[in-house]
């Protein structure tokens, strides 16, 4: 199977050949104009595919605008579960929401080892 790219160029350079030297003539029992319409269909579903993924781009740009929003929104709930007297920090909302309680956080202290040197 060939490279897209590459067809595309075949096809274009069959087109370039056939207009430039010889437009009058048939090939293959076909008109330029008769290729031209055989081949539109490869034409046309490359500019779909462009089209597409220019809206792709434009969905994803979209997506992270409104995640930043989003996720602005849901520190301000998750602050407001911290400053809540029957909720808080170390409450089971605030673990269900995906954080940490403060009673199960490790105090992050480590102590190395000392190794004792070999003679």
């Amino acid at each position: 199977m060939r490279a897209p790219k590459n067809n595309q160029d075949k096809l274009d350079k069959i087109i370039n050949a056939w207009q430039t030297l010889a437009p009058d003539k048939s090939f293959g029992g076909k008109t330029l104009a008769q290729f031209k319409t055989s081949v539109q269909p490869s034409y046309d579903a490359r500019e779909r595919i462009n089209t597409l993924e220019n809206q792709l781009i434009s969905a994803q740009a979209d997506r992270e605008t409104a995640d930043e929003t989003s996720l602005r929104s849901a520190q301000l709930v998750i602050n407001g579960i911290i400053g809540d007297p029957t909720e808080g920090p170390d409450s089971d909302l605030y673990e269900a929401c995906g954080y940490t309680r403060t009673s199960e956080r490790k105090s992050g202290l480590t102590r190395k080892k000392r190794s004792i040197p070999t003679k």
